[in-house]
């Protein structure tokens, strides 16, 4: 009995192993393909660009149609410049008065 149970935890422990190696080893393994490293370049490229929240190489007028399609959804949803689109609406439920019942035996 516990050389059976012995034996199923090392078989669990063997694949678990294997698994996390498969996994792991891309990962470790230096980029060997230049369409790769070009991919991971650009990616490193686009991160470098993109701090700030802004868009990354916007010209004018890609800024220009951005602020005119934020006021069409502002105006679409009810948004009336004062309110602040971006934030959660709160929401306020009044509590209902509920009139008590008698019971008379």
């Amino acid at each position: 009995m516990l050389s059976q149970s012995i034996l199923s935890s090392v078989r669990v422990l063997r694949t678990e192993a294997r698994r996390s190696i498969g996994i792991m080893a891309p990962a470790l393994n230096k980029v060997s393909d230049p369409i790769q490293q070009l991919f991971l370049d650009k990616v490193r490229d686009y991160k470098k660009k993109s701090s700030g929240g802004k868009l990354v190489d916007a010209t004018p007028e890609i800024e220009r149609e951005l602020k005119n399609e934020l006021e069409r959804v502002a105006k679409q949803y009810g948004g009336d410049g004062k309110v602040d689109m971006t934030k959660f609406p709160e929401f306020k439920f009044p509590e209902v008065k509920i009139d008590p019942i008698t019971q008379t035996l």
